[in-house]
Formats: C-alpha cells, structure tokens, sequence
C-alpha cells in the first residue's frame, strides 16, 4: 500500500462509501480505485485528485495534504545515479535488495534522518 492509497481508503471509508459508489461517481472504474488503495498503481493524476477533492468537497489544507501524499505515492521507483560516487550507487542498490526486510522502525528512523539532511540549517 502506498501513503496516498491508505489515506484515499481512510477517507473514503469515514465518508461510508464503496468503492463502486466513488469509482461511478467520479468517473473511473473501482478496479483502479482498488488498485490505487492496493499501491498496484503509480501516482494518480492531478485530473483524478482534483475529482476525489471536489466529490469529497475537502477544504484547501486536507486537499494540499492528499496532493503532497499523492507525490510521494509511486510503487515503483528509479533512482537514477549516473554521475554521483560509487557509493550512492552502492546505497540505492543495497535499499533496493533490503527494503522488504526492514522494520517499519528502521524505516521511520531513515526516513527522519533524510528528510533532516533535506532541509536546511
């Protein structure tokens, strides 16, 4: 599952829709519904955001919210390092091979350790 794909069932579910009832609603089959909650499918289109937002009638900050999920939401990443050192290529490999077999507090642990080194000062 992916981050945008949980939050998309979570608000779906608290507005006590199916997935049939969305997916008519909006325009797009509930098999894709069922695959963007499942993380099968890459990110979704703007088009598509702003159609869940607008069905949804969410306000400005959740939608901001959905969108930045939304970004960070493809199943199926490449990490380009041509032109970088050895080692970011050893790194992205080594997180490729092992990703599967960490702990989702070693996640959150790397995950807060690259968004520090992201931001600045």
């Amino acid at each position: 599952m992916t981050p945008f794909g949980e939050a998309l069932r979570q608000l779906r579910r608290s507005k006590g829709v199916s997935q049939q009832e969305m997916a008519t609603a909006i325009g797009v089959s509930p098999a894709y519904l069922s695959a963007l909650e499942h993380g099968r499918r890459g990110r979704p289109s703007f088009d598509f955001l702003q159609r869940v937002v607008g069905y949804f009638n969410i306000i400005w900050d959740e939608a901001e919210e959905l969108f930045r999920l939304a970004e960070c939401s493809d199943p199926r990443v490449v990490v380009d390092t041509a032109g970088l050192a050895p080692q970011y290529t050893a790194l992205a490999n080594l997180l490729a091979r092992q990703i599967r077999s960490l702990e989702p507090d070693m996640v959150d642990d790397l995950t807060k350790l690259l968004e520090k080194a992201r931001k600045p000062g």
